[in-house]
């Protein structure tokens, strides 16, 4: 799980935060604007029905283009807020159906921080834990086939191509739960700056859920392709708002995670 000492620093939202808005402005244009020169994509926000209950998400997909491959994303530990919203929308305009649910929705609706976030603050930093601590194996194990029962429902989904799913911070390791609890919809997972929670001494390690995967993973091997880089920056590189984020390296996982979904979800 993520700390203060992967994920230092204050966690900043451009959307809800004129103070940030300068800085913020030209990653998120980067990324808008990728998306939108490939492709309109539609953004909605949706409810998901869910063995514990309801949860807000958004799915994006890019209009008039057919039927295309499903991909859940799931978020760090800050939740869903503008920056997933950013990337959500550019993985659609790459040519995908895409889910990104607010995680701790038992505990809260998303945005689950405002406009400023401080790792720094143990009171803050408290709260989001315990949304983590709320999340169990089975309960994240049955989010997951709801989430990827929902992509496949829709129109724009097309089901007789696989899955991707990709995680940043705690979601790499969701990720890995996600393919392990679908396996025969997951072809892919990519896992960015996953931390310290993706191999444990615990019974539950995520690494232990590999063999029973039937994806390419795009951080750590069993029996199954595998590829793991090193990037050149700070745990929480890949997610504008940051104080780490790095465009840079940023960049560079998301031209390795387009490679990984070319050739894994057909």
């Amino acid at each position: 799980m993520c700390d203060e000492f992967i994920h230092p620093g204050l966690v900043e939202d451009s959307r809800l935060s004129r103070r940030t808005f300068g800085a913020m402005t030209i990653a998120a244009a980067a990324i808008a604007s990728t998306a939108r020169a490939q492709v309109n994509v539609v953004e909605k926000d949706v409810e998901v029905k869910t063995a514990d209950g309801t949860c807000d998400a958004v799915l994006f997909y890019p209009e008039g283009q057919g039927t295309k491959p499903p991909v859940l994303i799931w978020t760090d530990i800050a939740g869903l807020r503008r920056a997933f919203r950013d990337m959500g929308r550019r993985l659609a305009g790459q040519g995908y159906v895409v889910l990104v649910p607010n995680p701790f929705y038992r505990s809260a609706h998303a945005p689950v921080i405002g406009a400023t976030f401080d790792f720094g603050d143990a009171e803050q930093r408290s709260r989001l834990f315990s949304y983590r601590a709320a999340m169990t194996d089975d309960g994240i194990d049955r989010d997951s086939t709801a989430y990827l029962a929902f992509l496949d429902a829709q129109p724009q989904t097309d089901k007789n191509r696989k899955a991707g799913v990709q995680g940043y911070c705690m979601g790499g390791s969701l990720s890995f739960r996600t393919a392990a609890a679908v396996p025969a919809r997951i072809a892919g997972v990519g896992s960015f700056h996953g931390g310290n929670g993706l191999v444990t001494k615990e019974a539950n390690s995520p690494h232990l859920l590999i063999p029973k995967t039937k994806a390419e993973d795009g951080v750590c091997g069993g029996k199954v392709p595998a590829t793991v880089e090193v990037y050149r920056a700070d745990h929480g590189w890949c997610v504008p708002g940051g104080r780490v984020y790095n465009q840079s390296e940023a960049e560079r996982a998301w031209t390795a995670l387009e490679a990984l979904y070319k050739s894994s979800l057909g």
